[in-house]
């Protein structure tokens, strides 16, 4: 089985923001991002391999082969074509709250968004408490 490659290490998360985002309004939603997901987890953000910012942490196992490991219960990356937010989880009800959330893609397993002030913070906020709520719960 390979060994999963994103791990949480001690890399600086603004040195990461500064360096990796690549416009100035990326940046600066970015920094505000981060401020939101800490304030409303309460837990602090944490660099994850070596693009994505997440806060909290779970053990899965898949269900359907032997790989397992630890992840973030949410977080986020300031791509180049736009910020990937991992607050979806697929439970109960998002599916409703991403109706009200705004102008986003949808891929696998994140949502993209362009600027900050294309989605609806509020909204934002209930996708990140459901879904820690339920890999909580999930996973124990």
């Amino acid at each position: 089985m390979a060994e999963l490659k994103t791990k949480q290490n001690d890399a600086d998360v603004s040195d990461f923001i500064n360096s990796f985002a690549d416009t100035e309004q990326k940046k600066k939603d970015s920094f505000e991002i981060l401020r939101l997901m800490q304030e409303f987890t309460g837990y602090e953000p944490k660099m994850w391999g070596t693009s994505i910012i997440g806060f909290g942490s779970y053990h899965y196992k898949s269900e359907r082969s032997r790989q397992e490991g630890d992840w973030p219960l949410v977080g986020f990356s300031p791509r180049k074509t736009a910020i990937s937010l991992y607050v979806y989880s697929g439970c109960s009800g998002q599916d409703e709250l991403l109706k009200e959330l705004g102008k986003f893609n949808m891929g696998k397993g994140c949502i993209y968004v362009k600027k900050l002030s294309d989605i609806n913070q509020e909204t934002l906020k209930k996708l990140i408490r459901t879904t820690i709520d339920f890999l909580q719960s999930k996973y124990k």
